[in-house]
C-alpha cells in the first residue's frame, strides 16, 4: 500500500508516540528572567566603562 503524504502522523521521527500534553507558558518567570538579564547587560556596560579607563591608563604606563 502506498502512504499517504498528506497524513498527520501521531509519532515523532523515532516512531514514538506523542504526547498530548502542553507546556504551560509562566509569564512571571520570563519576566523575571527579563529583567535579570537587563540588569546584567547594564551592570556589564557600566563595568565596561571602567575598565576602558585602565586600559588607557596601562598603555600610557606602559610606554
Amino acid at each position: 500500500m502506498e502512504k499517504n503524504l498528506f497524513e498527520i502522523s501521531n509519532k515523532n521521527n523515532r516512531g514514538e508516540e506523542k504526547s498530548a500534553k502542553k507546556k504551560s507558558l509562566h509569564f512571571d518567570l520570563y519576566k523575571k528572567n527579563t529583567l535579570n538579564s537587563i540588569h546584567d547587560v547594564e551592570c556589564f556596560l557600566n563595568n565596561f566603562h571602567h575598565y576602558i579607563k585602565y586600559l588607557k591608563l596601562y598603555k600610557i604606563m606602559k610606554k
